[in-house]
């Protein structure tokens, strides 16, 4: 009779006296979503390109952004916060500070928007200074796209006629 009891005691338990612990809800942000971000953000500047030819392969998506150099986002999740190290060339005869001012601002906006996180710090690193040809020629695959930087003294119409 004991066990029957039991069993009787156990049936009146109400399922509403356990408390479930809280929902926890999280989510985490892979390096390349910061490097996608950050190479949307640089091809909106004109005068710089990455370390590497890859830059617009990876804008066009024609290789992974694995493969992306000069490009490291160090994350922290116990401050919610992120920070970025970036490698770029300039084109020759562009101000840096001006550039480096540009280039923050803009990834700091983006990467705050779009990710939640808040930006610790930007390190810009200007590997070289290239001619605005040698850049011009890098970015040549960007022909067709509408983010290749124009050159202050350059006239698109003069390269362009109706003859055949």
């Amino acid at each position: 009779m004991d066990d029957k009891g039991i069993r009787n005691e156990a049936k009146r338990i109400d399922t509403k006296e356990f408390e479930l612990p809280e929902t926890t809800f999280s989510h985490d942000i892979d390096n390349k979503v910061f490097q996608g971000i950050i190479l949307q953000c640089l091809a909106s500047i004109e005068n710089i390109s990455l370390i590497e030819g890859n830059f617009i392969d990876s804008i066009l998506g024609r290789s992974g952004p694995e493969s992306i150099k000069g490009i490291v986002a160090d994350q922290d999740n116990k401050n919610q916060s992120v920070n970025i190290k970036l490698e770029v060339n300039i084109c020759y005869g562009v101000s840096i500070p001006e550039k480096a001012e540009e280039i923050q601002v803009k990834i700091a906006e983006e990467i705050m928007r779009l990710t939640g996180l808040h930006v610790a710090s930007i390190h810009v690193i200007f590997k070289s200074a290239i001619p605005y040809e040698q850049l011009n020629k890098s970015l040549s695959p960007l022909a067709t796209g509408s983010s290749l930087p124009t050159h202050p003294e350059a006239h698109v119409s003069d390269d362009y006629s109706d003859e055949f």
